[in-house]
């Protein structure tokens, strides 16, 4: 029997529905998700088993300017991930349009070489008329093999995308036991769990002024898990947000994450938080390692 194994980089500007997709094509939650841009702050791999192919799936950081030491970690990591893919899939929101970042996004693609798609998402809410300029100004800055139209959040037109991306990848052996949905390591699902409650529950510049970490995991005898969780904060008025009126806040954010992460542990999960003040810990290369990210500088 041959088989077929390869990276393939998921790309894109903020809020393109990456991780959506990623979410989508591996049937399960990997990669976090909110309507917010720049939720994701660091490689996801996601493992995909089509036919006699396992496809590599990078969820990458969206590409924008960066100002801090944070940013220019996550840009790096978007386009590391694009060095190492076999094949780079840019995720353009078809609402959204050729807007700048996206210009920018796919001249670098056409001028990185190698093989290239082009995945217009959100189509569900752009009629096809709009769709073929944009499909024509992409091209003319990158030379994409093959061109989807895609619904990440119902589905739509992404089994024939999972298709075309079985038969494109090349042939070799399995990297990775069949069975395997990721490589991210367990206590750092279950920070990121904690981290999409803190972008859906507040607002303004509070979600990205943390940043969450796990601190201990102890496995128990019924089978259950003890995970405490350190929410770093970079003010002293976003401590006070996350823990709210007599910790309402926080036992909220700890009462969704901990429902997430049963689903996907399959297991009693006890979730415990401390949110903690640290000024400046955007900055630190010990918080970004912690969180996968290397600053490039």
């Amino acid at each position: 029997m041959t088989t077929r194994c390869g990276f393939v980089a998921i790309l894109g500007a903020p809020n393109a529905g990456k991780s959506t997709l990623l979410n989508r094509m591996t049937g399960a939650k990997l990669s976090i998700v909110s309507p917010k841009a720049q939720t994701t702050r660091f490689r996801v791999l996601g493992i995909l088993m089509r036919d006699t192919s396992q496809i590599l799936l990078v969820d990458t950081p969206g590409i924008f300017k960066p100002k801090r030491k944070l940013d220019r970690a996550m840009v790096n990591a978007a386009w590391t991930g694009a060095e190492d893919a076999d094949l780079v899939v840019l995720v353009v929101d078809s609402k959204a349009g050729l807007k700048e970042n996206v210009r920018e996004i796919a001249t670098a693609i056409g001028k990185r070489g190698g093989r290239a798609w082009l995945v217009l998402n959100k189509t569900d809410l752009v009629g096809a008329p709009a769709l073929l300029p944009l499909i024509a100004g992409l091209n003319e800055l990158a030379s994409f093999e093959e061109t989807f139209m895609v619904s990440a959040s119902d589905g739509d037109g992404v089994i024939e995308l999972m298709d075309a991306l079985a038969r494109a990848v090349p042939e070799g052996p399995y990297l990775y036991p069949e069975d395997d949905l990721t490589d991210l390591p367990d206590r750092l699902l279950a920070a990121e769990m904690v981290r999409e409650q803190i972008f859906l529950q507040t607002h303004e510049e509070v979600p990205y002024g943390t940043t969450v970490e796990t601190e201990s995991w102890q496995e128990r005898k019924d089978s259950s898990v003890r995970i405490d969780v350190t929410i770093f904060v970079a003010r002293a008025n976003h401590k006070s947000i996350l823990i709210g009126a007599g910790g309402a806040r926080v036992r909220e954010i700890g009462a969704r994450a901990r429902t997430g992460l049963e689903q996907l542990l399959e297991r009693r999960v006890h979730l415990f938080l401390n949110v903690k003040e640290r000024a400046g810990w955007d900055e630190e290369n010990a918080r970004l390692r912690a969180i996968g990210l290397e600053d490039p500088k």
